[in-house]
């Protein structure tokens, strides 16, 4: 499912417009960039949880050459599935 398709069922489910529902889900994902980029996790009950993860320095291969490259630590967003959703997928 695409970000199109998404907002075509947000708009059904809810009964409203599709350009609303498009505002909706832009909002939705701004607030939890906003969150994220702040340091915080956002918390779904039942659905899930957003969250920031460090990544460490490693030393990586360049897969043209062979030569070994040093790959720079970095923060990765992440997200662990709530148990309904988890029970939901497993019926």
């Amino acid at each position: 499912m695409n970000k199109g398709q998404l907002i075509d069922n947000i708009a059904e489910s809810a009964d409203i417009s599709k350009a609303a529902a498009g505002r909706a889900l832009d909002a939705f994902i701004e607030g939890v960039t906003t969150a994220l980029v702040e340091g915080d996790s956002v918390s779904l009950i039942g659905f899930g949880a957003f969250s920031v993860k460090e990544r460490a320095a490693r030393t990586g291969r360049n897969p043209q050459t062979n030569e070994p490259i040093q790959i720079a630590a970095a923060k990765v967003p992440a997200f662990k599935a709530g148990k309904s959703l988890k029970d939901a997928i497993n019926v």
